[in-house]
């Protein structure tokens, strides 16, 4: 009976762990957006949004980034680091197992004084030999070793989070500089288009001005302006260059030409769900890593508070020595040891308490961190909403400035033709209309940025459609013949 109560108050000891229990912190959370945009699109959080583009390039551009991306490779390979640092520090919960032998020869002297082997007849050289079985067990009475095995699960989760948010980050930065790209593209359409109009009308002036019709202060005007949209010409040629390269780079290649597809104009905008769950941000992979820094942190504390108390490790020993290798397995040349040693603390100099203050602190900080996460995604939601609802506005508004303002250019050039006004005139006309094209463009280009940041900001089941695509081609016809067998 006296064994069986400390073998039980044992197991009851065993089961308590020192330190704080991780509970997830309250957060206040909005109720409603303040700019959410009122479309029905269901389930739209949770789908490939990229292919709502409707754009078959971009589509592939995805997913060869997502194969061969260099960052995502690293995050997974990142990922088999805490996978390995998880197994060996959960491997201490288990009782260690190690095996041995040694043989050796060796020969003691025949002229010290006094000598046992002097006159015996006794060879003064043997040899010896030992295999051995030995085995250790740290008991976790306090639970020292289970925190530290639930720290090291939540830094594994996280580096998956981790992971996931590189794979999050990757696809909007694609699917955001190839919106870019052909944002410049049409740019650059734009002042090409322009200079060549323009270079129609600084030929057309120079006949004038030979035949006397038009003064040199005329001609220069028009000339200027034709050089004015020449000069935007390799500025636009820069920018497109310097994007293909940056978008290469996200594709694991080195720097080259990006294939297109369909202009900025017939790009198809996304949808935004109505009604978003502020809940929603709960997938967001850098909230759930986040999240599992404050429970490894936590689970700190209690490892460092453990160290106030004993260390209980149970050793043993099997196995066998003989100075013959025949007799080595013999009975009696059988050995075997068992003990128990108990460490415990006595005076550290606040040593252990100061293991635990930091421990704490640490803990303190990582909170902090996963509250300002929440807050910053909060106003990431709120900026990528309110950023693509006053962007329509605003494109709404450039659309009927571009169309006043060809129709001004329009009578500008007539009422110059008909001698009621000057070149001035036109110039103002052409130059407004010049840039208000280009601020369209650009406007353009802000909207499909903006709903692309809506969907990064919310995070979303989307992620997992997208990690899907991070397995090679090469294997997915292997394992979907498998999963097609019956």
């Amino acid at each position: 009976m006296k064994k069986a109560s400390i073998f039980l108050i044992t197991i009851a000891l065993a089961g308590c762990a020192i330190g704080p229990d991780y509970t997830r912190p309250t957060q206040e959370m909005p109720m409603s957006w303040r700019f959410e945009e009122q479309t029905a699109a269901k389930d739209a959080a949770n789908m490939a949004w990229w292919e709502q583009f409707n754009d078959p390039v971009l589509k592939e551009l995805i997913q060869i980034a997502l194969q061969e991306n260099k960052d995502v490779k690293i995050a997974a390979a990142r990922v088999e680091q805490f996978m390995g640092l998880y197994g060996t520090t959960r491997s201490a919960l288990f009782p260690q197992v190690g095996a041995g032998g040694v043989a050796s020869r060796q020969q003691i002297s025949e002229v010290t004084k006094p000598s046992p082997l002097q006159g015996s007849g006794v060879d003064p050289a043997f040899s010896t030999y030992d295999a051995f079985l030995s085995a250790g067990w740290e008991i976790d009475l306090w639970g020292k070793l289970r925190r530290a095995d639930e720290a090291a699960r939540a830094n594994l989760l996280g580096s998956e989070e981790a992971r996931r948010a590189v794979v999050l980050t990757l696809v909007t930065s694609v699917a955001s500089s190839y919106v870019i790209l052909r944002d410049l593209d049409r740019q650059f359409e734009i002042a090409k288009q322009t200079a060549m109009t323009r270079e129609d009308s600084y030929k057309l002036f120079k006949l004038r001005f030979e035949g006397g019709v038009v003064s040199e202060l005329e001609l220069t005007q028009v000339k200027s302006q034709y050089e004015e949209a020449l000069a935007s010409i390799p500025y636009y040629e820069k920018l497109i260059a310097q994007q293909e390269n940056s978008l290469s780079v996200l594709l694991g290649r080195n720097p080259g030409p990006i294939p297109r597809g369909k202009p900025i104009d017939d790009l198809v905008q996304l949808s935004v769900p109505a009604g978003l769950p502020s809940d929603l941000l709960a997938n967001r992979p850098d909230l759930r890593q986040a999240e599992e820094d404050l429970i490894a942190a936590n689970a700190n504390i209690g490892v460092a508070k453990a160290l106030y108390f004993p260390s209980i490790s149970l050793t043993g020993a099997l196995g066998s020595a003989s100075s013959d290798l025949s007799d080595l397995f013999t009975g009696p040349a059988g050995t075997w040891s068992y003990g128990a040693n108990i460490a415990a603390p006595i005076f550290t100099a606040g040593g252990i308490a100061g293991q635990v203050k930091a421990a704490e602190a640490v803990q303190q900080q990582t909170l902090l961190r996963y509250q300002q996460a929440i807050q910053n995604a909060f106003r990431e939601v709120e900026d990528a909403l309110v950023d693509q609802k006053r962007s329509r506005e605003q494109l709404e508004a450039q659309n009927n400035q571009v169309a006043t303002l060809r129709q001004y250019a329009h009578i500008a050039r007539l009422r110059f033709d008909e001698g009621y006004t000057s070149y001035l005139e036109v110039l103002d006309a052409e130059r407004s209309l010049f840039n208000a094209q280009l601020s369209y463009a650009q406007t353009q280009g802000t909207i499909s940025l903006s709903l692309v940041n809506v969907y990064k900001a919310f995070g979303g089941g989307w992620i997992v459609e997208a990690d899907r695509l991070t397995v090679p081609a090469a294997e997915a016809p292997a394992n979907g013949a498998k999963e097609e067998q019956p």
